[in-house]
């Protein structure tokens, strides 16, 4: 069976583990043809005409939001953005309710960001449409992770044997999660570093296999100079203060001395180290604007390729076109 072909029968993408290293790799094609869209002068194809696409929010967002938006309108669908402010859940009703009623109006796609854990695969077991998990919770974000795969497939190159290093806030991240299942699927090995009280171990309990469940091998350190020692890539994770992560290190004083990524503690890394970061950053807490601007991030790269990838994949779940009829 070959990618296109297994990709078809995908009826929603919940999280990064629903794909394999050759599903992946055959977005990254699709990505890469639509990115020639972005670069007209007149930035719209009708492959989606006819087609509602409605982004359901129930957290703040602007980067993740805008870009399915634009990705939405590119492809010439009609898009539709909701927010729980405002909406019927303010009156008590109840999340299965709205995105019947979602359904029952016409929508094709629902991208959804809810702030409950495991959300959008109660609403995929529930309504008859494809769902995009935008964030659920300290869960899962499968398309920032193939957002930054894709960044660091296209400005980096191959991903196999790279050693990526997570740095900060993972028990609070759905990012985390995601990215050790998307990196290690495509071959990277992974470090996290951070102080003992953010580190999520359930992640990895150092094998393959927990009751039942693969897990990707994951390493854990609280010292950053081993951690950045062979690093290819350094992941700086935002400091997530609306989850209290202010609550598990003592002031944020102490955390920025010991765990920010600034120009001293770089120096432990090669010098060919490429950084990324989801966003939005808290500058100066994670880390320094200095080095959020430098030639070494690919931060600006990872939002320029945030677009393209879930044009990618709405086209995937909704359209009818293939890659060789792009």
């Amino acid at each position: 069976m070959n990618p296109e072909s297994q990709l078809k029968k995908l009826n929603h993408l919940l999280d990064i583990d629903q794909l394999t290293r050759e599903d992946i790799l055959y977005i990254f094609e699709f990505t890469n043809k639509l990115e020639s869209i972005l670069k007209r002068a007149v930035r719209k194809v009708p492959v989606l005409r006819g087609k509602t696409i409605i982004n359901y929010f129930s957290e703040p967002s602007t980067r993740t939001r805008v870009s399915f938006e634009n990705a939405g309108k590119i492809l010439s669908a009609d898009v539709i953005n909701m927010s729980s402010s405002g909406s019927s859940d303010e009156k008590g009703e109840s999340l299965l309710n709205t995105v019947e009623t979602l359904e029952s109006i016409g929508a094709n796609l629902l991208v959804m960001r809810h702030y409950d854990s495991g959300a959008p695969y109660f609403v995929a077991r529930n309504i008859n449409i494809p769902i995009i998990n935008a964030g659920d919770g300290s869960h899962a974000h499968p398309t920032q992770n193939l957002i930054d795969l894709y960044t660091v497939y296209k400005q980096v190159g191959d991903i196999d044997g790279l050693n990526l290093t997570i740095l900060g806030d993972n028990i609070h991240s759905r990012v985390a999660r995601s990215t050790t299942l998307g990196f290690s699927e495509m071959g990277a090995n992974i470090t996290f570093c951070a102080p003992p009280t953010m580190d999520a171990k359930y992640l990895s309990n150092h094998s393959t296999d927990f009751e039942g469940v693969h897990w990707p091998k994951v390493t854990y350190t609280h010292d950053i100079k081993s951690a950045f020692n062979n690093a290819d890539l350094i992941m700086v994770l935002r400091t997530q203060f609306e989850r209290k992560s202010n609550l598990v290190f003592p002031n944020i004083n102490e955390y920025t001395r010991m765990f920010k990524l600034n120009e001293e503690v770089l120096g432990y890394a090669p010098k060919n180290v490429r950084i990324l970061h989801p966003g939005p950053m808290n500058l100066g807490v994670e880390i320094d604007g200095y080095i959020s601007n430098s030639d070494k991030t690919l931060i600006k790269q990872q939002v320029k390729n945030s677009v393209s990838i879930r044009m990618a994949l709405l086209l995937i779940l909704i359209g009818d076109y293939s890659l060789d009829s792009i």
